[in-house]
């Protein structure tokens, strides 16, 4: 396995906020995320995973500062993952996700600014499913793992 970097925060969102709940640590089984609202709804892309690189993105184009978890990531890493093809393989504490494809952008990107989209139109995010169970905890190292 080849180290690519570092959990930098963890998410869930929950039905009825309107901002994701910073976590210290996620479990996660074949159907999601435990506590996300998006848990059990769609396998493949229950699982959401940014880069800062986005962030440094949006702040170096346009000035603004967003709050980490904007994007509705669950996880972000200080790795950009996006170049990845699906059915790649992460291995994050003792979890093993598949990359199922990119994240499409959404509408509450451009009520912040409406340059954003444009500018994160492959830069949002990927989405992966759950191959192994297990935990992510902030901190945990990400890996490439050897298919």
């Amino acid at each position: 396995m080849q180290e690519v970097g570092t959990i930098y925060a963890l998410f869930v969102s929950q039905e009825g906020l309107s901002k994701p709940i910073t976590k210290a640590d996620i479990l996660l089984n074949k159907q999601g995320i435990l506590e996300d609202k998006h848990y059990g709804s769609m396998p493949e892309r229950t699982v959401l995973i940014a880069s800062l690189e986005s962030y440094k993105i949006v702040k170096n184009k346009t000035g603004i500062e967003m709050t980490h978890g904007y994007l509705g990531e669950n996880i972000l890493i200080d790795y950009n993952p996006y170049h990845l093809l699906s059915g790649t393989q992460l291995h994050i504490g003792t979890v093993v996700l598949e990359i199922s494809k990119n994240c499409t952008l959404c509408n509450h990107l451009a009520a912040l600014d409406k340059r954003i989209p444009k500018l994160l139109k492959k830069n949002r995010g990927i989405f992966a499913k759950v191959v192994e169970e297990g935990s992510i905890k902030t901190g945990d190292r990400v890996y490439l793992k050897d298919c």
